[in-house]
This record gives C-alpha cells, structure tokens and sequence, in this order.
C-alpha cells in the first residue's frame, strides 16, 4: 500500500474531529424519524499516523457523498476497529462508504488517499435493527474494491528518472546509486532562533528542528519494474537505481509554492562491512520557482557531500499535477477501475467509420464526423474511439492530426501556392467552422477527396460537446487526447504552446459536464496525460496507448512509451484501468497480453492489422477485451448490429423490475412488523 507522511513529521490534533465535517442539518425533513446507527470498520492495513477513516453516504448526516462533509471514526483504544456514532434518517435505505483521510493541519481539507469503489456501496435498510457487525474496510459482499483518490486541493509532482539520467566523474560511473527525494519546508517561521528554512527537513539524517507552523507533504515512490510497480514509501537512504531503471516519486503538497526538494545521492562502498550504512556521495536542491510550468525537463549539478565541489550532472523530468477546480467531485460512484466481466472481444469503431484518407474508394464518411460516430454505431459499434484536441479559443475539437491546409483562393483545382500549412492549435473554432479546410493528405496531394460543404454531420471539427450530446448513449466513447509527443531523437510532433494542465482541464470539463451516463474510457500515448487525467477525476478509466516495439513508427523519448511491459508497470503503478496496444507487438509475441491480464488490467488493442476479419476472430480468441479497426459496416461479426451496452441496459431494466417487486414486497413487511412493534 502506498505511504505518505507530513513534510514536518508532525500533525495537528483536534478534540473533536468529526464535528468540523458534520453539516449543520444532518435529518432530512419528512424522514419519519431518526435512529441512532454505530458505524465500526475493520482496517486490515497498517494506517500512517496522519490517515483516518472516515463515512461518507447519501444523506446530510453522512455528507451527500461530497468528501468535505464526511464524518470522521475513531480508532478503538489503539485497535484496528474504527467505529463513530451518528443520527440517521430511519425510514429510508441509506448507502454508504468508508474512505481513508488525511487533512492539511492547517485546514478544513480533506484528502482522499483510498476510498471503497464498489459500483453498489453499502446499505443500511429502512428500519434495520442495530446490530454488532464489523465491517471490513475495502470488502463488500465478498469482494474486495479499493482504489487511490483524486485531487481535491492538493498538487501531486512527480521526479522521473530514467534513461541513466546520472553523469558522475570517471571513478563513480560503475557505482549503484541510491536516490532520496525529501521535501522541506521553505516558510521562514524560525527566524528568531536561527535556523535556515532548508534546515527544515524531513530527512531522517538531518531533522532536528520541526517548524512550528507545518507545510503539508507526502512523498512516494516507485521503480516500473514488472510485475512489482507500486507506489509505496521510500526506504530511509532511498530506491536503488539500476542502469535503465525508470524511477517516479511522487510528492503530494498543499502549498507547492513553499516546498522545495532535496535530492540525496548514497552509494556503497566495494570494501563495506554487510551492517555498514551508504556513504552519502551528493545532494542537489530543486527550488519551487523551477517548477512553475506543468511539465519540464531539468538539467541539475550534483554537489559532493563531503567537499561540496561539482560531482558531475543528473538529468530529470518533472510533472506537476493541479486539482480540476471547475468541478466538486463526489464519492457517490466511481467508474475508474470498473469493468465487466462479460465485456471481451468489444468492438470499437476507428475515427468512427475508420481512417477515411487511407480508403482507396472515394464514397468513405470523412473520419472523425458526427456522420462517421453515428454510421458505427449504426452497425453495432460498442464504443467509438475518436482523437480530442485544443483550438486556439481552448474548445475541444474532433481531429486527428495536428496540422491542416487552408485554401487561399476557392477553387476546385489547388494549385502549391493555393494550400497554407496551420497547425491546428492555431485556429479559433470559428475559424475551423469557416474557413476551407483540407486534411493533411489533401494538401500534400492538391487534391481534395470531400465536397461536403453542405453536409452538417460530415464537417470535420465537430465539438466533443456535440458528440457526447449527438450520438446514441448507449453507445460508449474511447477518447484519445491528442498530445504532441517528444520522440527519441529529442524533437517533438509539434511545438507545445498551451498548458499541460489547462489543456486536460478543458477536455475533462466539457466530459465532466456533458456525459451523463454513457461509457467512457480516455487514452493517450502520453504516459504524463494519462496520469493528469487518472488524478484530476474519480469517474471515467484511462487506458495508456502503447507502441510498443514496432518498425511503422518513430520510438518514443520516453521508455514507458516503447514496450508493453513498460507500459503495463507504468498502468499498474498510476492505478490506470489497463493499456491499449500496437497489434502489430501482439501479434509478435501474444503472451504479452497476460503481462497485462495477470495484473487485473484490461487491454484494447489498435492498427491497421486490426482491418481483417480473421484477425479481429484471432484477436478476440485471446481475450482481448476491445478491438479497434476501420468499416463496422464491413467487418463487424455481430449478428445483431447492438452496442453490448444497449443489450445489458435492456437486461439491467429487466433484472431492475423484478428485484423491485421483491424489494416492495420486504418493504411492505417491515412496514408491518414495525407498526406492529409501535
């Protein structure tokens, strides 16, 4: 389980936690009455000294689901029972959920570090008698659903390390490194006595001096390294780094702009006794006012512990991760890590109708359209995958490439001068809606394979609001988040000019906004993106897309980009929902497919091997839970044309029925029973 602790290595208390949280009107009116309920909860993992357990559920007195008006439990006499009493409405069923907190000290904030997802929470019933049940945090019914929080005021930054990021001088080269990531506080508040602010540490080597007023910070620790890639506290001299080795520590703070980070280097020495500790070899502090963009690569000197001279350089890379502002997220449901068992062997329209300039027949549906989501989901498309970007007014767009060609003169016959090159990002969403546009492979061409002017639905563009509000709701949404890629050569897709942040937020907020209850799952080949938006939200999956190894493409900078295994690690460790592959890498080695499963992740898969009947069969006999291929209308197997979602809807409403006739029966006898009792 993952670990974090104080930056100060000390906690406020208060006497009476719970009340901070409860609201003001905690019985509803016209409830019938109340009743006193014990909440007590069985936690089989060791707590750090700074988590709590708390209820949150579907009335005021447990909060309305929203995490800031939970209420807090009690540990029992240093036990592993949590357990707290609170007046419930008595006439009505109520559901429920435990969550382990933390709080800043030196705020009403409430931090969610794991919380129970189990897509059916537990439930007192109308009039149910007290009882001495305990419940077990995480199992409900026999199954066991935990999942890690989202962000709620706090900043998660993420240190990578990889690709040898360290350049020591000739005689430490051969030598193992052991790194330390410790965040200290920078606020001055013991000026009187002396001492430094970057004296302040949390260091178990160096802290002597706890500050009086505490900055709240976590940090954690990860090396990708299959299958064992969880996120869990670091060891007191830090996490062995391997040449090769992808290293990630994530701290999470409330006040990134008064937190700084001191990077400890230790190795061993050749001749050491086995009890002997490392020799501390070098130290590098990142100040918070290098961290002000969202992501970044930083190129830092090491400083020799014992003579403070230059030691060499360390190359890392940083992330850092803001909470969604635009949305009060609750703890009512939880899509995040969900999948259905029956779920296998999906299938999932490519733009849609598929890749629409790679057909060699001119009458294909322009790709990424509403007319080419809904022609897939006419012949039974399970999910639709579609590519999501910025326009230059920060409105999410349907589009797959980065760049366009703008006409300068209306004509049918475009000559070279007649086509200027735009990257997408550049153009408002008017100007996208107005202008004459031509897909890339149109203005490579200068020739044009769409007049459909007049045609709403065929218009490229569409807004990802219009999607989410057009197509059929049954039918689910893979959203790819266009991101422009460094690739191992050091350039990039494309010059990023936006955000990393802002540009998650705008995407998350109009699927925040706009979805309701239709399916859906994000992707990227971005492995940062797919972290940003595991984080920032608590509703939807994500999926990382994966090259893997492959000759079609140009490689990734980053290694979690480049091989499945990596990949799965990388999944795994960000509790994402699983990993989309490169048929291209499965069909190379297809026991890569249960490097993923025997984890518990889900793998879609994508390329244009997919195109194929008998590798869509091939694929399906694997046990790969979505495939991802062009024409639906030519190579979907389904005999009835349904989305799997629409068939289980109609089951669901059937199965709804008559568990509520047995439901209204019960009710109506303890109605009886508890008349009768009065």
């Amino acid at each position: 389980m993952q670990r974090w602790w104080y930056l100060d290595n000390k906690a406020k208390t208060y006497e009476q936690p719970d009340q901070r949280r409860v609201p003001s009107k905690s019985i509803e009116a016209n409830d019938g009455g109340e009743r006193k309920w014990l909440f007590r909860v069985m936690v089989t993992e060791k707590l750090n000294v700074f988590e709590s357990i708390s209820v949150t559920g579907e009335c005021s007195a447990l909060g309305n689901w929203i995490p800031q008006h939970c209420v807090l439990l009690h540990r029992e006499n240093d036990t592993n029972i949590w357990s707290t009493e609170v007046m419930l409405p008595m006439s009505r069923d109520i559901k429920y959920r435990y969550f382990v907190s933390t709080s800043d000290a030196s705020s009403e904030h409430i931090h969610i570090r794991r919380w129970e997802t189990h897509l059916n929470p537990r439930q007192i019933n109308a009039y149910d008698e007290l009882t001495a049940v305990v419940d077990t945090f995480g199992e409900v019914n026999g199954l066991e659903k935990i999942d890690c929080g989202w962000l709620t005021t706090e900043t998660v930054i993420q240190f990578k390390f990889f690709n040898n990021p360290f350049h020591l001088k000739e005689k430490l080269k051969n030598r193992i490194l052991y790194v330390k990531l410790t965040p200290m506080n920078l606020r001055i508040s013991n000026e009187a006595s002396g001492v430094s602010p970057l004296d302040d540490s949390l260091s178990n080597d160096t802290h002597e001096n706890p500050t009086e007023n505490p900055t709240y910070a976590f940090a954690e620790v990860v090396t990708l390294k299959y299958p064992h890639s969880v996120v869990e506290q670091q060891q007191q001299f830090g996490q062995k780094y391997n040449p090769d080795d992808i290293i990630i520590f994530n701290v999470t703070v409330e006040e990134p702009d008064n937190v700084a980070y001191l990077i400890d280097l230790y190795t061993y020495s050749s001749r050491r006794d086995p009890d002997e500790p490392p020799v501390h070899l070098g130290y590098h502090y990142v100040l918070p006012n290098v961290l002000r963009k969202s992501d970044g690569e930083l190129e830092l000197p090491i400083t020799c512990a014992a003579r403070h001279r230059p030691l060499g350089m360390m190359n890392i890379e940083y992330l850092k991760i803001t909470p969604l502002k635009s949305h009060d997220l609750t703890m009512k449901q939880s899509f995040i890590r969900y999948w259905n068992r029956k779920w296998t062997g999906l299938e999932v329209g490519h733009r849609g109708a598929g890749n629409s300039f790679k057909a060699p027949d001119r009458d294909t549906i322009r790709e990424n359209t509403i007319a080419s989501l809904k022609h897939a989901a006419n012949y039974g498309a399970d999910f639709v995958e579609f590519d999501v970007q910025l326009s230059k007014d920060l409105v999410p767009v349907i589009y797959h490439d980065f760049i366009v060609y703008v006409s300068l003169k209306k004509k049918k016959n475009l000559d070279s001068h007649d086509m200027l090159e735009l990257p997408v990002k550049e153009l408002t969403l008017e100007q996208l809606s107005n202008l004459k546009i031509y897909h890339a492979v149109e203005g490579r061409n200068r020739e044009a394979k769409f007049f459909d002017e007049d045609l709403d639905e065929h218009q490229p563009f569409p807004q990802l609001a219009d999607a989410l509000n057009l197509i059929d709701m049954s039918v689910g949404f893979n959203i790819e988040v266009k991101w422009s890629m460094q690739l191992i050569d050091g350039t990039l897709e494309l010059d990023r000019t936006i955000d990393k942040n802002l540009y998650v937020d705008c995407i998350l907020d109009v699927v925040l906004s706009q979805a309701g209850s239709r399916r859906i799952v994000f992707s990227c080949f971005d492995p940062d993106i797919c972290t940003m938006l595991r984080f920032k939200q608590n509703m939807y999956p994500v999926m990382f897309l994966t090259l893997g190894v492959t000759e079609k493409y140009p490689q990734y900078h980053d290694p979690r980009c480049n091989t499945i295994e990596s990949a799965v690690s990388n999944a795994y460790a960000m509790e994402l929902l699983g990993i989309v592959a490169h048929t291209e890498d499965l069909l190379r080695d297809s026991s890569q497919i249960n490097l993923a499963t025997d984890l518990g992740l889900i793998v879609f898969c994508w390329g244009d091997d997919n195109n194929s009947k008998d590798t869509i069969q091939l694929l399906k006999g694997l046990g790969i839970h979505g495939i991802i291929y062009d024409k639906m209308d030519v190579l979907s197997t389904k005999e009835v044309k349904k989305s799997i979602f629409l068939v289980d809807a109609k089951e669901t409403q059937k199965d709804l029925f008559q568990l509520q006739q047995l439901e209204n029966i019960k009710h109506g006898e303890r109605s009886t029973n508890h008349s009768e009792n009065s």
